[in-house]
């Protein structure tokens, strides 16, 4: 406008260029009265991967280059996410897992393994919910003194991004898991630490304190710390397993089981999903197992599935993955109706597993695929995608190219991972849409 005004002629008159010159003054930055084009809205993510019908790409959320990890409050709503900052550090940050929205963002720190993506999981204690990033590695190392080996531990709080830096001294490659109160550390046998998210206490757990049940011979082989319950560590040995100074798998043990052959294979917060041998006079019991899914608090078996008994034993068992609301529970080809106390084994005539699951929604809807050694393949887009309803113990095959759900956000927000032609990860949010028939 105002190179309309330098160019108008003194034949105009004064006047005119007066009121021009006052126009362009007082018109900017506010409305002119002339028409504007809309605010052009979001029309979802730019990847349209093939998902299952019960969600939308219309609409939703993306992020790139982020890490494997990420970690959802079940409180706020909250998906937190590792992204790499300058000088080989990282930085947290968080987004509305319903809108994608961004949320706050930590300040960026470098990790004692700064060539590759720190851990991240979610921990509750008091009432109070916590994302903890970790990682493990040397520092101090230079000519004068040697290296230290630690932990480093930073403890977020959801709603405000407060940060607590927690350095834990440990000299074997850790097992960390968040299933309980608080952080435990171990090193996949005997010994552990715990650290108190609210506070960064911590407290030293060495094997003498795990307080053996008594008369219990085999607890004393192979012992190793499992887990963390409200009531204290989940510990295992050869055949048995026990909660410090709390409940032992003895006096718990299902019905038509052997009482003293029971093995925790996965803990999950508020539940541990246990192994039994069934009794030696089942017409089963050399061909079947009982798996068990049971309270962590009290040890009360909740549902019980049998299952034929792998003809080689695996060297790790499946995670077991709660839905958000806590009411399903899946593993590998195990899926359990915690309400209705029903569970099943997909498994074919022969006893083969039928199935991998990997992810299981609010309204029982659990996902996987076909002829995947684990939940990782599966996630990766590994296998024939597979839909099961656990509420029904049905299960459908998906279209081949259909990718699953890793997991569900706040408001049935599913989440989706996808590595692209540059091997940068993408992690996306597609909403649900009303139920049509799979394809």
């Amino acid at each position: 406008m105002r190179q309309k005004i330098v160019r108008l002629t003194l034949v105009a008159g004064v006047l005119v260029l007066a009121l021009l010159l006052l126009l362009a003054t007082c018109g900017g930055g506010k409305d002119d009265g002339r028409a504007k084009e809309p605010v052009k809205k979001s029309t979802g993510p730019a990847t349209r991967l093939p998902v299952p019908s019960a969600y939308t790409t219309q609409r939703g959320w993306e992020l790139i280059g982020t890490s494997s990890d990420y970690a959802v409050s079940r409180t706020t709503g909250r998906l937190a996410y590792l992204v790499r900052a300058a000088g080989y550090q990282f930085r947290l940050r968080t987004v509305d897992s319903d809108t994608g929205r961004a949320g706050w963002s930590g300040e960026a720190w470098r990790p004692p393994a700064a060539n590759h993506f720190p851990k991240l999981l979610t921990v509750t204690a008091d009432d109070h919910e916590y994302f903890v990033t970790w990682s493990y590695g040397k520092i101090g190392e230079n000519a004068l003194t040697p290296p230290a080996t630690i932990v480093s531990l930073d403890v977020y709080g959801v709603e405000d991004g407060s940060r607590r830096r927690v350095e834990v001294p440990w000299n074997t490659v850790p097992t960390i898991t968040a299933t309980g109160p608080g952080i435990l550390i171990s090193d996949g046998r005997s010994t552990s630490v715990v650290v108190s998210p609210r506070t960064g206490r911590i407290s030293k757990v060495p094997a003498k304190s795990l307080k053996y049940p008594k008369d219990c011979a085999s607890c004393k082989q192979l012992t190793e710390v499992r887990g963390l319950t409200s009531k204290g560590l989940l510990v295992s040995g050869a055949r048995e397993f026990w909660v410090q100074g709390g409940w032992f798998s003895r006096n718990v043990a299902p019905k038509g089981t052997d009482r003293q052959s029971g093995v925790p294979t996965s803990v999950a917060p508020g539940v541990v999903l246990a192994k039994w041998k069934l009794d030696k006079k089942s017409k089963d019991a050399a061909t079947h197992d009982l798996w068990t899914v049971h309270d962590a608090e009290t040890g009360k078996p909740l549902v019980s599935v049998a299952c034929h008994k792998p003809a080689i034993e695996p060297g790790q068992y499946p995670q077991a993955v709660v839905s958000p609301s806590g009411g399903y529970l899946v593993a590998g080809n195990l899926a359990f109706d915690l309400s209705a106390r029903e569970g099943y084994c997909f498994e074919d005539g022969a006893g083969a597993k039928a199935l991998t699951l990997a992810s299981v929604t609010d309204d029982g809807t659990a996902y996987g695929a076909t002829s995947v050694r684990n939940a990782a393949e599966v996630l990766a887009g590994g296998g024939h995608p597979v839909k099961v309803e656990v509420t029904a113990g049905t299960a459908d095959l998906l279209s081949s190219n259909v990718r699953v759900p890793s997991a569900e956000g706040a408001q049935g927000v599913g989440l989706f991972r996808w590595t692209d032609e540059k091997d940068r990860l993408h992690l996306i949010g597609y909403p649900r849409t009303k139920s049509v028939p799979e394809d």
